[in-house]
Formats: structure tokens, C-alpha cells, sequence
């Protein structure tokens, strides 16, 4: 059975950094990805990155050179230069296939976990 849990999250002051974990077990793919996703108050849920077992990693624009994707057993997001733009309830998700930032390639989510960025 596929489990999923996102930590890390909490409160950081605008240019400062946080790092969201993603633990997982049970994943039913030979051929998987892990995404990253994100939800601010009165907004659609958006892609942030992902990582393949291939290897293959994607980043959104907002996401590029500040975030950074990586796996060492649990998914680890690195997220540095923070702006209060990035307050959101942020989700890990695993689908089939290659690396891929819509939420449609994506078949099982894990519970969110908070970040706020203060000014």
C-alpha cells in the first residue's frame, strides 16, 4: 500500500531556506516520479519540481535556482532565497512515467505540510 508523508514545513522569514521531506513506501511503479506541488490560500494547486527514477528532475519558473529536488531515501525538497509569494501548503505525489508537473500524471498524494514566508 502506497504512504506518503510530507514534513518540513512551518515559519521562515523572507530570504531564509526550508527543507520538505517526503517519505514513501509501498510504491507501485518500476518506472515512477515524485512531484512537488504547492497550494496558497485562494489559488490552484501548482507544480513545483519532480524527480524520475530515472534520474530526470523539472523545476518550475518560479522554482528555478532557488529550489532544488533530490532523493536520499526519503524525496527531499531544498528550498532557498524564500519570498512570502512562496506561502503555500506544499504536497509530495508520486505517478507513473518520466518527470512531469501536472497534477494529472499523478496518482497518489500525501498529506500537505504548511510553509510561511513572512516579510
Amino acid at each position: 500500500e502506497v504512504q506518503l508523508q510530507a514534513s518540513g514545513g512551518g515559519l521562515v522569514q523572507a530570504g531564509g531556506s526550508l527543507r520538505l521531506s517526503c517519505a514513501h513506501y509501498g510504491i507501485p511503479y518500476d518506472d515512477y516520479k515524485f512531484g512537488w506541488f504547492r497550494r496558497a490560500p485562494g489559488k490552484e494547486r501548482e507544480g513545483v519540481a519532480c524527480i524520475s527514477s530515472r534520474g530526470v528532475t523539472d523545476y518550475a519558473d518560479f522554482a528555478k535556482g532557488r529550489f532544488f529536488v533530490f532523493s536520499d531515501g526519503a524525496v527531499l525538497l531544498r528550498m532557498a532565497s524564500l519570498k512570502p509569494d512562496d506561502t503555500a501548503v506544499y504536497y509530495c505525489a508520486v505517478g507513473s512515467g518520466g518527470c512531469g508537473l501536472s497534477t494529472s500524471e499523478y496518482n497518489h498524494w500525501g498529506q500537505g505540510t504548511p510553509v510561511t514566508v513572512s516579510s
